[in-house]
């Protein structure tokens, strides 16, 4: 099997903040071939917390939401349409399928496919060196945003590498 073939397909979502109230306002998915998807997301009238920390760490505003999103129909819909029935990774499940659900909710949809945890695909081998990986890629990848598309690829590029340091 290739290693392409072996990439799990990555989520990330950016929030508004963490804990209640927060809201997605961005995600990102990182295919199995390499493409990625990405969309800032526009907040719905009821979504309102807004958390200045999570905001200096994304560097996404408001405004740009408002300015640049799609809305949650939108997405959810393109979400659908790329993963249906597929699982996808996510290295913060229990933020992320919160994030996900609260968008297919608001968006009166059922979502179509399934987001579980990525250290459940890891070995013990992957999970003892992926920090180091993981800065490792960031470095010579060159990746220095923290947003979502970014995020899943370095994910997906980590995995990629701790397979490989295990040959």
């Amino acid at each position: 099997m290739s290693a392409k073939q072996e990439l799990p397909i990555v989520v990330d979502v950016e929030a508004s903040g963490f804990g209640t109230g927060s809201y997605p306002i961005e995600v990102g998915v990182a295919f199995a071939d390499g493409e990625s998807y990405c969309s800032l997301i526009k907040p719905e009238p009821e979504w309102v917390h807004w958390n200045e920390a999570a905001q200096s760490l994304h560097g996404i505003t408001r405004e740009q939401l408002f300015e640049h999103g799609r809305g949650i129909d939108v997405v959810a819909r393109q979400l659908n349409g790329f993963l249906n029935g597929k699982t996808v990774y996510s290295d913060a499940w229990g933020n992320d399928m919160v994030w996900i659900s609260l968008l297919f909710h608001h968006a009166g949809l059922m979502q179509t496919f399934t987001v579980d945890a990525l250290p459940k695909l890891l070995s013990e081998e992957q999970k003892s060196i992926w920090s180091r990986t993981k800065l490792q890629v960031i470095d010579e990848y060159g990746f220095n945003r923290h947003r979502a598309s970014s995020d899943a690829r370095i994910l997906q590029m980590t995995y990629l590498q701790t397979l490989a340091a295990l040959d």
